[in-house]
Order: C-alpha cells, then sequence, then structure tokens
C-alpha cells in the first residue's frame, strides 16, 4: 500500500503523486471501499480515483535514484526491438508501454532512434506512428527519471546523452 506523497507509477497516466488514501465523496463510487486520490504531476489540474486493491491497471512505486542511475549506465546494454514488420513492431510497441517499464522504454526509444537514422540516411522521415511511439516513450521515461534524479523533464534526455557519452568515453 502506498502512503500520501508516495510518488508512483499509474498506467498510462504516467508518475502520480499520491493525495489521499481512504473513501472518497463522489457520487457512485462506494463509500466504504479504499482508494487513492492520485495527482498525475505532469498533466496539471487532472485527479485520478483508484481502488488500493485495482489490479486492473499497472501500479507500482517510481524507481530510487540508484535504480535510475544504474539503469541509465545499462543503456547501451539493453536490446533493441527487433521486429521488421511495422505492424508487428506496432504492436511490440502497444505491449511494451503497457508495461510501465523504463527498461521497456528504453528499448523503445533505441528501437525508434535506430530506425530514424536508417530512414534519414535513405532520405526519409520518421512515420508519424513511430514518432507518436516515441514521444510516448520519452514522456513515461522521462517523466519518471525526473523525480528521483531530481530535475526537470526536459532536462533528463540532455543528462542520459551526457552520462552515456562519459561511459563511452571511459
Amino acid at each position: 500500500m502506498f502512503d500520501v506523497g508516495d510518488y508512483i507509477v499509474y498506467g498510462v497516466n504516467g508518475v502520480c503523486k499520491v493525495e489521499k488514501v481512504g473513501t472518497v465523496s463522489v457520487a457512485g463510487i462506494p463509500k466504504d471501499k479504499m482508494y487513492y486520490t492520485l495527482v498525475p504531476v505532469y498533466s496539471k489540474g487532472s485527479t485520478v480515483f483508484t481502488p488500493t486493491d485495482n489490479l486492473k491497471v499497472v501500479m507500482r512505486p517510481i524507481i530510487s535514484k540508484e535504480e535510475a542511475l544504474t539503469l541509465v549506465d545499462s543503456i547501451n546494454e539493453i536490446e533493441m526491438i527487433k521486429e521488421q514488420d511495422d505492424r508487428l513492431q506496432e504492436v511490440k510497441y502497444k505491449e511494451a508501454l503497457k508495461k510501465c517499464d523504463c527498461k521497456e522504454c528504453i528499448r523503445i526509444i533505441k528501437t525508434l532512434y535506430q530506425k530514424r537514422q536508417t530512414r534519414i540516411a535513405e532520405g526519409k522521415k520518421i512515420t508519424s506512428g513511430d514518432e507518436k511511439y516515441l514521444h510516448l516513450a520519452e514522456e513515461y521515461l522521462y517523466g519518471e527519471l525526473a523525480i528521483p534524479l531530481e530535475m526537470e523533464k526536459n532536462e533528463v534526455e540532455a543528462f542520459i546523452c551526457a552520462r552515456v557519452e562519459i561511459l563511452e568515453l571511459a
């Protein structure tokens, strides 16, 4: 069970802060059931109510600073998604995103960065579908890493690039 003030990942809502744990006074919601009141960190003005025993949506604590640094340091070892068929690749992206796992987001990002470079070399642009999945994976990954690394979400990509470059030079 999570406590008030905890940062958690809640499905496609991404990083949320636990605002309240208890019953809620909303019409249609049972008064005897325990709920989390969650505030999505990157969606200002929205609130999510979910049962504390919800098993349908991924709900987990965000990773620690140590885990975040270890993850970034292991980026070069994380394998890309190996699927040549574009339709099957999209299915794999969807499955990976549903896991709400940072490592899966990195797999998508690495795959699509490589695909983008290949397409640019061929004089083509990345497809809008690939662009969508790249954006989603980056949003989820950078959003989660920003909290334990104590930085703004828009600073995470540069931090990762700098740290990976330093590791490659070492």
